[in-house]
């Protein structure tokens, strides 16, 4: 059997010293290397069908060009959005993302965090993250590179990359408020989750005290139709529903047939994500677009920045947010 090729072929077919061969097919360093030298080094690389040998880079880097991924649940269509966009940026330069789901559980969180940190990841991209989190506080504690996506902790331990959902949710009050409502109801996410609370507060405070919210358990469509029951039963002449994400306005719509009342023309709905698929519902669900992809790949971006050049001081990120107005939404009767 052939033996597979080393970096010292490739240098001999490209025609340059090993060193140069070898900053060239790495991409944190292939910058360093003159152009015209680098598509010589790749082409032998192709010719050679070459693959680099990631243990001996890693003993040589002491970094194993790997970064854990905690994913509170990728049932969820908007988390495979965020690693594809982590994906992306992370293989431009020859990272790789170990992906783990923790179905929402603390616990599940912790022993995947573990597990992952044996498999000696150089970081972690933590879309988990609870307002308060024993878990990014021990990881804190012990000097591990974190950068928080979508969710973070009530004190800033990590930087973070966010949506602005505070002017995402004013979009959505002064849509609805423009269209006649004026007997709003906000079904909240978690109130243990950065999203739900921040939600939840951007929404008082452009609705006024007088406007119920309702917490939902979870981010979940049975969430949504228990809290869709709860609402029309204590406060039937609500015209306008701002729920806490799209899933929550999945459980909503269902809830709204069972009551016998037609959305949008007795009750409008707003959600909050943009799903895919969101805009194929009867009625096509007006909601707040969250960049999903961009999300990831820029704490992704952070995160290998946190790697070259420690910060101690944690920055957010804050993404632009917009509302996409479809059918579910209308002047009240």
């Amino acid at each position: 059997m052939d033996k597979p090729p080393t970096i010292a072929d490739v240098a001999k077919l490209a025609g340059v010293h090993k060193a140069t061969a070898s900053r060239a097919l790495n991409p944190r360093t292939s910058g360093q290397v003159n152009p015209a030298t680098a598509r010589r080094v790749l082409t032998a690389a192709k010719r050679l069908r070459y693959q680099p040998n990631t243990v001996a880079r890693s003993l040589s880097t002491n970094r194993s060009a790997t970064v854990g991924v905690l994913i509170p649940d990728l049932t969820n269509p908007l988390f495979p959005l965020v690693v594809r966009g982590i994906e992306d940026a992370l293989g431009s330069q020859g990272y790789t993302a170990l992906l783990a789901n923790t179905d929402n559980a603390p616990e599940r969180a912790e022993a995947q965090f573990d597990a992952l940190l044996s498999r000696r990841v150089d970081g972690f991209l933590i879309a988990t993250a609870r307002r308060e989190d024993p878990l990014l506080t021990r990881a804190h504690e012990q000097g591990i590179p974190v950068v928080l996506v979508n969710r973070s902790t009530d004190v800033p331990l990590f930087p973070a990359v966010l949506g602005d959902d505070v002017a995402g949710m004013a979009a959505v009050v002064d849509h609805l408020t423009e269209l006649g409502h004026r007997h709003l109801a906000h079904l909240a996410g978690p109130a243990g989750l950065s999203t739900g609370s921040l939600r939840a507060r951007a929404f008082r405070q452009c609705a006024g005290d007088e406007a119920p919210i309702l917490t939902c358990a979870s981010y979940t469509e049975e969430a949504g139709l228990e809290a869709t029951h709860r609402l029309l039963e204590e406060h039937p002449g609500t015209t306008g529903i701002v729920a806490g994400n799209d899933m929550i306005a999945l459980g909503v719509l269902q809830g709204l047939r069972e009551h016998g009342l037609d959305c949008p023309r007795e009750v409008s709905l707003v959600g909050f994500n943009d799903m895919r698929f969101v805009d194929k519902l009867v009625p096509p669900l007006t909601t707040v677009h969250v960049p999903h992809h961009r999300l990831g790949a820029e704490a992704a971006q952070l995160l290998l920045e946190q790697l070259d050049r420690p910060d101690p001081t944690p920055k957010t990120v804050s993404l632009p947010l917009h509302l996409v107005v479809r059918g579910s939404t209308a002047p009240p009767r």
